[in-house]
């Protein structure tokens, strides 16, 4: 169980950074396209923010996860449960999404 929690600590670290960092890009961004959301998560993927802020946030997961229950539930599951579930459902999306533009 350990490893799964390890695993979605992680995951859930870098959704979270990845949508912090790339969220003021996209709101004041006036490119269009596929090309141009995609060349803003790869540039937040490379920067040393990124990486410093899913390190911090994956260490809060990780010792949520070892407290007490109530500590573990609110701080853990939740968070980390459902930012993986909209992670997913938006990597599924852009997929699907890149699939159907190459058909065209």
């Amino acid at each position: 169980m350990d490893y799964v929690k390890g695993v979605l600590s992680g995951l859930a670290a870098i959704f979270i950074a990845e949508v912090v960092f790339a969220w003021p890009f996209l709101s004041g961004s006036k490119a269009t396209g596929l090309a141009a959301v995609l060349a803003l998560f790869v540039e937040s993927l490379l920067s040393a923010r990124f990486w410093i802020v899913g390190i911090l946030l994956f260490w809060l997961f990780f010792a949520a996860s070892r407290g007490s229950t109530i500590l573990r539930v609110l701080f853990f599951w939740i968070p980390t449960l459902v930012v993986s579930a909209l992670g997913f459902a938006f990597l599924g999306f852009l997929t699907y999404v890149v699939a159907i533009s190459r058909r065209q």
